[in-house]
């Protein structure tokens, strides 16, 4: 459809908007239209758009016909929720604003049809602007590989021009001395063209070093970890009957280097499912019922009282309804309120049967709280609102609607009662709506306050409601500069929202509301165990200060046991420096009290938890109380005296380590966030396990995510539900969508998706973990086999005269990288694990190498191509070596070219199958057909090529007819391959060996643990069996300590299974829990028994201070005269 800017079109039902219109006219009564936006924002609930009055009536084509309207507007924009516009008709201007538009990409609902004038088409509409250019994303991976392909590249040049050089010496001193008999080719005339040549003859024979498949090869291991992603069944919903996807594939291995996620709190962390739960009307709270017998509380009942009830509503207080009943003036008007102020759409498919679509849960709780209380919300139009108050129908005249925006923080409505008297209704977020109240109010506020305090101390999600009456003549007034802002062409939004401010003035305090957000399934466990990961959480949330600090205690973002939790309230640049360096001064004065010795209970959680084995901390911060946050706060006081020092170095305070918390608001955040403040704020937060933002705005949220990726070049992921967090998450280097109740905008934008929080630490922890750890051993083994393989001409063009002559035939050059070494490669970077999905989640501390690139980087990449020159070395000069004077069984030489270059390319597939063999830590059906198939693949199809009957088809194509035949029947040949395949092998071997035995990694150690699940014991002793490995003396076994959630604070028994002398007995190891050091290792007692000598007497504790959170292990030391008994259990660091 060739469509352009004025063109008038017709849509029906259930057609898509094909550009941006502005809407004449409608077949719907009030010339209504109904869209749905979801292609758009996300959105899955109707919206509803209305034409000007003075275009309504154009419904006729001829009347449309004849239409000669002039639109004023503004230029194309991408903001999908304003439009500022004039209609200039029959000489009077119309304001036009985004009600009265239907944008490119909604689709027509239930409206039979409707007229749209074309405003924008093309690449001019919202919907284009938006797309814009997409940013790519790229891992710190890619980045690295493009680095290391232009330094193998010069690596390449550098080894061509070595090797002309050579040529130009060779041909000048030796290749003139035969020059008479065997001619330079032309237009060959000198040496130094020779050598020219020569050059651009190998950068062709050594190209192979540049691994131009690599990129191929990394996009197809890519797509395989995004398929084990999607096809996850322990990330399915069932409920939602939504699985994970992952939207992207270019950064499943960035998922394994996370250290900062930043989440929203509403519907990321909580189920963002809505229910009214308690109110304040008056002064007078509701809903707090305790049954002193401990009954279950029993639901009221609404439908003797309201037959239009929500039969699903939940309510316990007989008290507010009794309010009701009796005709509580206060109750009614709140009520009324909540009836009133609001967008809800109202549907009556059946007499009584309303449903209700609303833009966001919140405002759809409200209303259906106000329902059940006796004013019901029954359908609205352009100018009227009809609520059946306590079963009497009324009709309000809706005059003005003030709509809420991320920075007003409020809606407003203004309407006429039956009787004539105008009234503007608001409720908003608490601290912006009480300083608009009439000063007569104070008293009735300070008791509210009270109210909402502990309303958000137990996590309840809270609004202000006031009313405002207005006289006529105040409302013509306004009326008139509202219509004079509104056709503004310039300013309109700044022009409106003065005006709103005017008008919302002097209102009188209504009471306010608590809605309950329930913690989604898994959350607490989920943010313990990434902690112990070493990732910190950041909750970035809308919500107020006290609402979120609970939820923070609710999901053990907080624990009770922290050292400190810092609270950052500054309304002033000054007032948040100080309270920033204040936070500093004492967690560096924590620093320095636990080095000297004088707080050494600090570091048992890490002691205990080393391992990353269980959730640690007891919780015993959980529905907590806000104002004992704000005491242990308020004990450090500033210090007095001269004028504080200078910021510590980003250096020092990293350093320390401690259990920190730090929360902010919004006000203060917006100072943190400036320019020279920024690196305070970030030195500051980063120290601390945990950091909660509150009353932060959209754009708050992208800067401060922004912020840690310029200072701390740490891996960012970002997680979210709504439009708001959109801009965070595209800014995160990973953007993780959850499809929850706000629609699917967030979903759209993001990178991956799934419908709850806590499978965040399955993508993390196990698909993340793996896609890197795959990632970086398949990097590293094919720079490995390319630097193998090429190397060979290098060393080769010595002893050919630099003639560019090929160690191995073509065909074998051909498909050394595309058959015999392509599929063992790709098996292993898809399918291979160092330990099981479940060892993944029970030790997080697996994750640390992700987070500090130690599987691969420039120190990796240098040792894998060091070890691939060496193979070289070995693969030329073994066979160069035995081979030059070597002798057949019928007594003819082998040193032949054809002889050398079979034998060579066999033991090169040999050598790197047996490589990628070591390498290979999961072994699977395919790994093995692959591995091995490759092998037999390629001495199948060496025989071939060297056959009599391919020589025969093509006898210019293949020269080395029975080379491989005669090659591979030789003693001496076998002997080579084998000796080189050892030499190559062994090293390895042995310093894979040494360092298994001198310094294993946490996933080594966790392989040689065995645990023996006992059906008849669980939640009590799990049993350690040290298996005497002859290979094993001498090595680490580490003992795992199973937290369950019923024995923290509790015994755990570890039971030491002897061979010859302790048959029978059983060592047991208590745990003495103190009030300060809950679920730490403080004690371990000895039962001591006479017959038990030569058994296990003495468990040393060596205590570090940095060693909090790290891995114990526990080291036997054999005796000669005692080798079947342990004496000695050390205690000791594998990462000091």
């Amino acid at each position: 459809m060739n469509v352009r800017v004025g063109d008038i079109i017709k849509l029906e039902n259930n057609q898509f908007v094909a550009a941006d219109l502005l809407l004449l006219s409608s077949s719907e009564p009030h010339s209504l239209c109904y869209i749905e936006t979801a292609e758009l924002d996300g959105e899955t609930n109707m919206k509803v758009r209305q034409s000007l009055s003075v275009t309504a009536e154009l419904g006729d084509p001829n009347n449309l016909a004849s239409f000669d309207g002039e639109v004023v507007c503004e230029p194309p924009n991408n903001k999908l929720d304003r439009f500022c516009g004039l209609l200039c008709w029959r000489d009077c201007k119309y304001p036009l604003s985004n009600h009265n538009m239907l944008l490119r990409g909604c689709v027509l609902r239930n409206t039979e049809t409707c007229y749209g004038l074309v405003i924008f088409a093309g690449p001019d509409t919202k919907l284009m602007q938006n797309s814009g250019r997409t940013k790519f994303k790229r891992t710190s991976i890619d980045r690295l590989m493009n680095t290391l392909v232009l330094w193998i590249f010069g690596f390449m040049v550098c080894m061509g021009v070595i090797l002309a050089v050579g040529n130009a010496v060779w041909e000048r001193e030796v290749g003139s001395l035969f020059q008479s008999y065997l001619a330079w080719d032309l237009p060959v005339d000198n040496f130094l063209f020779s050598a020219f040549l020569s050059f651009w003859s190998y950068v062709i024979i050594l190209n192979t070093v540049v691994p131009i498949s690599l990129y191929v090869s990394v996009e197809v291991i890519r797509l395989g970890h995004s398929y084990f992603i999607n096809w996850d069944r322990k990330m399915f919903c069932p409920q939602c009957n939504t699985a994970a996807e992952a939207r992207t594939t270019t950064l499943n291995e960035e998922l394994g280097q996370v250290e900062y996620i930043f989440s929203d709190k509403t519907g990321t962390l909580t189920q963002n499912i809505m229910s009214f739960s308690k109110c304040s009307i008056n002064g007078h709270a509701y809903g707090e019922v305790i049954d002193p017998l401990g009954a279950q509380l029993k639901r009221l009942d609404f439908s003797s009282f309201n037959p239009l009830a929500d039969p699903d509503f939940c309510y316990y207080d007989n008290g507010l309804l009794k309010s009701v009943k009796l005709g509580d003036l206060h109750s009614h008007e709140f009520f009324r309120l909540l009836s009133l102020c609001h967008t809800v759409m109202s549907e009556e498919k059946k007499e009584g049967e309303l449903m209700y679509k609303a833009q966001s849960p919140d405002e759809g709780a409200l209303v259906t709280a106000a329902r059940n209380f006796g004013f019901v919300f029954r359908s609205r139009t352009p100018g009227t609102v009809t609520v059946t108050e306590l079963g009497r129908p009324v009709t309000y005249t809706l005059l003005a609607i003030l709509d809420f925006n991320n920075i007003r923080k409020r809606m407003s409505v203004i309407v006429r009662n039956p009787e004539g008297r105008i009234r503007l209704y608001c409720k908003g977020a608490d601290t912006l709506l009480f300083e608009r109240l009439h000063p007569s109010n104070h008293h009735l506020m300070n008791i509210t306050t009270d109210h909402l305090n502990e309303y958000a101390g137990d996590g309840l999600r809270t609004l202000a409601l006031a009313y405002r009456d207005l006289s006529e003549e105040q409302w013509e007034e306004w009326s008139e500069r509202h219509r004079q802002a509104d056709r503004a062409t310039d300013c309109r939004e700044d022009r409106l929202a003065d005006i709103y401010e005017h008008i919302e003035q002097d209102m009188m305090l209504l009471g306010a509301t608590a809605i309950e957000d329930k913690l989604q399934e898994g959350v607490p466990e989920t943010i313990a165990i990434l902690s112990l990961a070493n990732i910190k959480i950041w909750v970035l949330t809308g919500d107020k200060q006290e609402t979120a600090v609970n939820i923070g205690y609710s999901c053990k973002m907080l624990t009770g046991d922290m050292t400190e939790v810092f609270i950052i309230s500054g309304n002033t640049v000054l007032s948040v420096r100080e309270e920033l360096r204040r936070a500093r001064e004492r967690m560096i004065e924590f620093a320095r009290t636990r080095e000297g010795g004088k707080e050494e209970g600090m570091e048992g959680w890490g002691e205990a938890c080393s391992l990353g084995n269980g959730f640690g901390g007891d919780g015993g911060g959980e529905g907590r109380e806000w104002p004992s946050v704000g005491d242990k706060q308020q004990q450090c006081p500033p210090p007095p005296g001269p004028p504080a020092p200078r910021p510590p170095s980003s250096t020092t305070l990293d350093s320390i380590s401690g259990e920190f918390a730090l929360v902010i608001n919004g006000h203060s955040l917006a100072h943190a966030l400036e320019a020279d403040m920024e690196g305070e704020f970030v030195s500051t937060a980063c120290v601390c396990r945990a950091v909660i933002c509150c009353r932060v705005t959209p754009l708050q949220k992208a800067l401060v995510v922004e912020l840690i990726k310029k200072h701390k070049k740490a891996v960012t992921l970002a997680i979210g539900d709504g439009a708001n967090d959109v801009s965070m998450i595209k800014t995160a280097h990973i953007g993780v969508g959850i499809s929850g109740q706000e629609g699917i905008q967030a979903v759209l934008a993001s990178d991956y998706s799934f419908s709850q929080f806590r499978f965040l630490q399955r993508l993390l922890l196990v698909h993340g973990r793996w896609s890197y750890l795959r990632m970086c051993r398949f990097l590293c083994y094919f720079f490995y086999k390319n630097f193998a393989f090429t190397m060979v001409h290098f060393w080769f063009g010595f002893f050919c005269g630099f003639s560019a002559q090929t160690v191995y035939d073509q065909y074998f050059i051909t498909l050394y990288n595309i058959v015999y070494t392509s599929l063992p490669v790709l098996a292993m970077g898809i399918f291979d694990q160092d330990v099981p999905e479940q060892r993944s989640l029970e030790y997080p501390k697996l994750y640390e190498p992700g987070q500090l690139n130690l599987l691969f980087n420039k120190r990796e990449f240098f040792i894998c191509i060091t070890q691939g020159i060496y193979t070289s070395v070995v693969l030329f000069f073994v066979p160069y070596a035995i081979l030059s004077h070597g002798t057949q069984g019928t007594g003819e030489p082998l040193a032949d070219y054809q002889t050398f270059a079979v034998t060579t390319a066999t033991a090169l597939v040999i050598v790197v199958s047996v490589q990628i063999a070591l390498d290979t830590g999961y072994w699977t059906a395919i790994n093995h057909f692959f591995v091995w198939g490759s092998v037999g693949t390629f001495f199948t199809i060496m025989l071939a090529m060297h056959s009599q009957t391919l020589f025969s088809i093509f006898p210019n194509q293949f020269h080395f007819v029975g080379s491989a035949q005669s090659t591979l029947v030789q003693p001496l040949v076998w002997l080579t391959i084998v000796l080189a395949t050892v030499i190559c092998i062994v090293p390895v071997l042995a310093f894979r060996f040494l360092k298994l035995d001198l310094k294993p990694q946490l996933s080594d150690t966790v392989r040689t643990i065995c645990f023996w699940s006992h059906s008849q014991l669980s939640d009590t002793v799990r049993t350690v069996c040290f298996w005497p490995l002859s290979q094993l003396s001498d090595t680490v076994r580490t003992i795992c300590f199973w937290p369950h959630s019923q024995l923290s604070d509790t015994v755990r028994t570890v039971c030491f299974w002897p061979h010859s002398q302790l048959s029978d007995t059983v060592r047991t190891i208590c745990f003495w829990s103190h009030s300060q050091l809950s679920d730490t290792v403080r004690t371990i007692c000895f039962w001591p028994h006479s017959q038990l000598s030569d058994t296990v007497r003495t468990i040393c504790f060596w205590p570090h201070s940095q060693l909090s959170d790290t891995v114990r292990t526990i080291c036997f030391w054999p005796h000669s005269q005692l080798s079947d008994t342990v004496r000695t259990i050390c205690f000791c660091s594998l990462t000091r």
